[in-house]
């Protein structure tokens, strides 16, 4: 009976360290999934800024360079297309980093649940998306797209005569 009794703690201590492994692995994750938000808006601000660099240069020196105008703005719409492609690109990668890390908070708030007391962690709610960067992330690049497409629109290809 005595080992009975000590296979039943050593499995309860076993299930505790693996709960605390696996609970330190999803802190981990969640702590990667923040940092990587960060490193996609980089990406994006810095590929955005050698696209529009880009078009801007073309869009200034096409006489120079003896571009056909039609060609020009071609190339303009073209380096847009790729500023696009860029964004929804990044805003895919953000909200699927953003599922994960929802993810990673319930299966979070399982384990305390478990092994702290129920409530001990709160799952994240809908309602806190406004608080969440990401979400000013995602707006602020969908912002800056809809404002160079405008740009270009109203601006530079009726300039390019």
């Amino acid at each position: 009976m005595a080992t009975l009794g000590n296979s039943t703690v050593n499995a309860d201590e076993t299930k505790k360290e693996f709960a605390l492994e696996r609970y330190r692995y999803i802190l981990q994750q969640i702590n990667a999934v923040n940092e990587n938000a960060h490193r996609f808006l980089a990406i994006y601000q810095t590929l955005v800024t050698a696209l529009i660099g880009a078009a801007l240069a073309l869009f200034v020196g096409y006489h120079k360079w003896q571009i056909k105008p039609a060609t020009a703005r071609d190339g303009v719409i073209g380096l847009l297309i790729l500023v696009t492609v860029v964004a929804a690109f990044t805003i895919i990668l953000i909200i699927v980093g953003s599922l994960a890390w929802l993810d990673y908070r319930h299966e979070e708030c399982d384990i305390t649940d478990e092994l702290v007391g129920v409530g001990f962690r709160k799952r994240p709610r809908p309602t806190n998306l406004f608080r969440w960067y990401e979400t000013y992330v995602l707006l602020f690049i969908l912002i800056s797209v809809v404002t160079m497409w405008c740009l270009a629109k109203f601006f530079l290809l009726p300039a390019m005569k």
